[in-house]
C-alpha cells in the first residue's frame, strides 16, 4: 500500500469521524432545540397554560392524598413557589433601594407614569412552578424522600411565611402605588376603542 493510498485512507476516516461527530451533536441538540420551539409556541397561550398547571398541581395533591406521605417535599415545593410569587409581584427595581435610568416605579401623583415591570416575568414564573411540580410529582415515586415530618408543623411554618411575605409585599404595594395586574386597565382601553369607532 503507497504512501499516497494510506494518506487518502486516514483522510477518508477522518471525514466520517467529523461527519460522525456532527451528526452525534445534531442527535444531542434537535430535542433541546424541538423543546424549545414547542415552549415558545405556548407563549401566547397564558389561560391555556395556567389550566394545565393547575390540572397538574390537583394531580400532585392527590397523589400526596393517596400516598399519606411527602409532606416535607410539599413544604419545599410550597416555599419555593412563595419565592417565586414574591419575584412575580416585585418591580425589576426597587425604587427605595438603588436608582436605575430605566423605568421607575411613581412616588408621587405628578410624577410621570410608567409601566410596572415585574423582576419575575409571568412565562417565567409560570414555567418555573411548573417544571418544580414535575419535579415534585416524579419524586413521590421514590420512597427515598418521603422523610417522617409531623405536618401541621410544616404547615404552620409555611403559613406564617405566606402570610408575613405578602405583608410585607403589600405594604410594598401601598407605600409605591403600584399594581402587578392590569386587566382593569385593560379593559377600560377597550371600552373606549369600542366607544371611539364610528358606527356606520
Amino acid at each position: 500500500m503507497s504512501a499516497h493510498d494510506r494518506f487518502s485512507s486516514c483522510a477518508f476516516m477522518e471525514g466520517v469521524g467529523d461527519d460522525g461527530a456532527s451528526a452525534a451533536a445534531a442527535l444531542n441538540i434537535k430535542p433541546a432545540e424541538s423543546f424549545q420551539y414547542y415552549l415558545d409556541k405556548t407563549t401566547p397561550h397564558v389561560f391555556y397554560r395556567w389550566i394545565g398547571t393547575t390540572v397538574l398541581a390537583l394531580l400532585y395533591a392527590l397523589r400526596i392524598y393517596s400516598v399519606q406521605g411527602f409532606y416535607f417535599v410539599t413544604y419545599c415545593l410550597g416555599f419555593y413557589i412563595v419565592n417565586l410569587l414574591v419575584g412575580f409581584l416585585s418591580p425589576l427595581v426597587d425604587p427605595q433601594m438603588e436608582p436605575s435610568d430605566g423605568p421607575m416605579l411613581p412616588t408621587k401623583a405628578s410624577d410621570e407614569f410608567k409601566p410596572f415591570i415585574s423582576r419575575l416575568t409571568e412565562f417565567k414564573f409560570w414555567y418555573a412552578i411548573t417544571k418544580a411540580l414535575c419535579i415534585a410529582f416524579i419524586i413521590t415515586f421514590f420512597s427515598l424522600f418521603d422523610v417522617p415530618t409531623y405536618w401541621p408543623f410544616l404547615l404552620f411554618i409555611w403559613i406564617l411565611h405566606f402570610v408575613g411575605t405578602m405583608d410585607s409585599l403589600i405594604r410594598q404595594m401601598i407605600r409605591y402605588k403600584y399594581i402587578p395586574f392590569n386587566l382593569g386597565k385593560q379593559k377600560l382601553l377597550w371600552k373606549k376603542a369600542r366607544t371611539a369607532v364610528p358606527r356606520t
